[in-house]
């Protein structure tokens, strides 16, 4: 199963867009299944509903973090080839979405403001976008790793 349908899965299952894409690699992050869904639980919604960077933006960055990212403060090479690709990841995702920003992707279903999410039933899955953005993240994060090998060591 690919990385893109295991994402889809997992939103169709029930986890926030976010967990869904996080959650779609940790055969690769080596984050085990609690770890990865606990880290990503807030950024469901455009972050906890608040409809700004969608949830699957931010599982694919989070997923590129635990792969390529740095942990030295001094790093400015890494820090600068990092947020190079964060954004190369944005622009791929925009190409595809018109959007990063959750609340312009869901159009007038984005304006309920309310903290509560919404009942995952069919007409829920019927009229949101959100698991084909799962998949779409999940499918560039997949693209990149193919032709961007990451180091081990990260995800050791």
């Amino acid at each position: 199963m690919t990385h893109s349908e295991k994402a889809r899965n997992y939103f169709l299952d029930g986890y926030n867009c976010s967990q869904a894409v996080f959650l779609a690699f940790s055969d690769l992050t080596g984050l085990d299944e609690k770890t990865s869904l606990l880290i990503a639980s807030s950024f469901g919604g455009g972050m906890g509903r608040l409809r700004e960077v969608c949830g699957a933006v931010s599982g694919m960055f989070m997923t590129a973090g635990m792969l390529y990212g740095y942990d030295d403060p001094k790093a400015g090479n890494e820090k600068t080839e990092h947020y190079k690709r964060i954004q190369e990841l944005a622009a791929a995702f925009k190409a595809k979405n018109s959007s990063i920003v959750c609340r312009d992707i869901l159009g007038k279903i984005a304006e309920d403001k309310s903290f509560i999410p919404s009942e995952r039933t069919a007409e829920y899955y019927k009229t949101r976008p959100c698991a084909k953005m799962v998949e779409d993240a999940a499918e560039i994060m997949d693209e990149y790793i193919r032709n961007n090998p990451y180091k081990k060591e990260h995800t050791e």
